[in-house]
């Protein structure tokens, strides 16, 4: 036995001793009493036979109810979480009680008045009670009027009076890691206004949030309505943001069906929840049906999107799946993660680059894969401006390399990862994105056997580069954030929303589709900024400074999501359209590759140039080494 599991043994033999000490106590007084009670308080009174047969019977009903204690587990349950659970388990000892109680009196004859019997078992039930439960209520009342709790704990608004709100309450108090004392309740039902819930009152609704944060002096709120819209859910958040107190909320409706709503599951709200829009909703079971038993390469899969898209084809049950990367740090985290999580899943993790025509070959002929999902790419805008032929040579040849190698191995699905940018393009990097689109369709046209779409969206919150981890960097270090212009604004999804939608269109894939999400409306970004900030505590332009630094090279106000000439049809997910394939002579494009690949091995300076002929959408900014040629 290790000397912690021998301290811990310890510790729980001493408060089993302890509380068993104080059943006998309670068990002498509440018989004592009983009799005492019995010929009205008169001591003197008693007769000499009921002293000696008091004295006679206690010992023998002590140990009767201590065993009894023990065999139902009266003494294992955790004094600080007694319950409603614990209540029902000493009604059922009294339950068992009773005829053992019977059983000594029978034997051992009678030697207290019958009254005193009655009434010292109903005594012995409430001081079980008062010292099970005596010991947490103790606890609360420290916790909420303790010295120097006010002034050193936080005080808490819980947003929801329903059961999640209930629960979180419940486990503030019982809490020893957390000094917090809950103020106040808020809840939109008119029903439930000045009512009291796990001893708190519930004050108000919605529009009392920022007054009544003032009054109590608020430091933190706990958003606890899992069922809200995502519609009720900005408007709330958007109030108590406002309070510029910390915000926190519950992951979902799953946790209440789970019965895990506790302290411990609270996260910080974030920006995705101001977002205003609700989630896609995708039919996982026939996506996940359709991947089961399946050889699956995701290329870039220690990616942002490329994990969680592992994360979420390894919950299928796939044949195999192979996680391609050139980055090994990140191909070995999610190889770690996913032996973890998915112990029985066959996975193989290999490193290697999509340029390398030999490698990219060699694993799609050693694997046979099934589906492939390509989402290996350089993505950073002004990083690709300024080395626009490695965005050439990773996104727009390796893919094309990768489709070519999918196709000479039967690959029956293969779904290219990528983005807004790539209509109407203003960078190298949307540029490339939409040459890649343009390769997918040429390869689709060419292999009938393997069906190539492509998956276009926009902006992914906690994406590595976006911009919300550098903003909370900014925040972090007491600002400035940096905004690059005030009117800027893009569409924005959370990663499981994208890979949702890359799912749903491996599931759709007939050939040559664009699939693109309706994404509502876009974010300003400089009100994301502004709201990061509230929801960090501070006030924007006080305590943070935004900083307009200008428009980046190749950096546009607003993203598109079609091209005029792509059209768009309806699929079963509403939010989930298809942009139409663009005619366009592929030996013409295939010999456009073929100049492309050379001018970028050989670091050509007119590579933007030979890109916009052709992708006559791309709109580039000459250098001005170049405008003076």
């Amino acid at each position: 036995m290790d000397t912690i599991t021998y301290k811990g043994n310890r510790e729980w033999k001493i408060r089993v001793a302890a509380l068993m000490l104080l059943d006998a106590v309670n068990i002498f007084f509440s018989y004592l009493f009983a009799l005492v009670l019995r010929f009205e308080f008169h001591l003197d009174a008693i007769p000499r036979e009921f002293i000696d047969g008091f004295a006679q019977f206690l010992p023998v009903w002590i140990l009767a109810t201590v065993a009894v204690f023990w065999v139902c587990r009266l003494y294992h349950s955790i004094w600080s979480q007694v319950s409603v659970a614990e209540l029902e388990m000493i009604v059922l000892t009294y339950v068992v009680l009773l005829p053992v109680y019977l059983l000594i009196i029978w034997i051992g004859g009678v030697k207290l008045p019958r009254s005193c019997y009655v009434m010292g078992i109903i005594l012995n039930f409430c001081g079980t009670c008062v010292v099970r439960f005596g010991y947490r209520m103790a606890r609360i009342l420290v916790r909420q009027v303790g010295p120097g709790r006010d002034e050193k704990g936080k005080r808490i608004m819980v947003i929801g009076a329903g059961n999640a709100g209930q629960m979180v309450i419940k486990e503030l108090h019982a809490s020893v890691r957390i000094r917090g004392r809950v103020c106040c309740v808020i809840d939109d039902n008119p029903n439930k206004r000045n009512r009291i819930i796990e001893g708190v009152l519930i004050a108000g609704n919605r529009h009392d949030i920022v007054r009544l944060a003032e009054k109590c002096r608020i430091t933190h709120i706990i958003f606890a309505i899992p069922t809200a819209t995502a519609e009720e859910r900005t408007a709330i958040l958007n109030i108590c943001k406002e309070t510029g107190c910390k915000l926190q909320t519950i992951p979902g409706i799953y946790q209440l069906v789970n019965n895990e709503v506790s302290v411990t599951k609270l996260r910080d709200v974030d920006i995705t929840d101001l977002l205003g829009r609700e989630q896609v909703q995708v039919n996982n079971d026939e996506i996940l049906d359709s991947i089961a038993g399946k050889v699956v390469l995701v290329t870039g899969g220690g990616g942002s999107i490329g994990s969680e898209l592992c994360r979420q084809i390894a919950k299928a049950g796939p044949q195999k799946l192979v996680i391609f990367d050139i980055y090994e740090n990140n191909a070995y985290a999610i190889q770690q993660e996913l032996k973890r999580s998915h112990p029985e899943l066959d996975m193989t993790a290999l490193i290697g680059s999509v340029r390398n025509t030999n490698r990219i070959n060699y694993v799609m002929r050693t694997y046979h894969p099934d589906i492939v999902f390509h989402a290996a790419a350089h993505k950073h805008v002004p990083l690709m401006e300024d080395s626009p032929n490695e965005a050439i040579k990773n996104n727009v040849i390796g893919t094309y390399k990768t489709a070519q190698a999918a196709a000479c191995c039967g690959v029956k699905k293969f779904v290219l990862i990528s983005t807004d940018k790539a209509v109407n393009p203003t960078n190298i990097m949307g540029a490339s994105k939409r040459l890649c689109e343009m390769v997918v369709q040429m390869m689709d046209r060419q292999t009938p056997t393997t069906s190539f779409v492509a998956v276009r969206f926009g902006n992914v919150l906690g994406s590595n580069g976006s911009v919300i981890p550098l903003f909370k960097q900014q925040i972090a270090e007491g600002g400035p954030v940096t905004v690059t212009d005030k009117r800027i604004i893009r569409y924005f999804m959370t990663i499981p929303e994208a890979v949702s939608l890359v799912l749903q269109a491996s599931y759709y894939a007939k050939g040559g589709e664009i699939f693109v999400l309706d994404m509502g409306d876009p974010v300003k970004i400089d009100d994301m900024a502004r709201n990061l900030i509230r929801l960090s505590g501070y006030k924007p332009d006080v305590d943070i400074k935004i900083v307009y630094t200008g428009l980046r090279p190749g950096e546009k106000l607003f993203e598109e999501l079609l091209m005029d000439e792509e059209g768009m049809k309806e699929t079963e997910n509403k939010l989930i359209h298809i942009g139409c394939p663009i005619e366009m002579d592929d030996g013409w494009f295939r010999a456009q590759l073929h100049e492309l690949d050379e001018a970028s091995k050989e670091e050509s300076d007119r590579i933007c140039e030979l890109v916009s002929r052709i992708v006559p959408t791309y709109r580039y900014q000459k250098k001005k080494e170049e405008m003076y040629i």
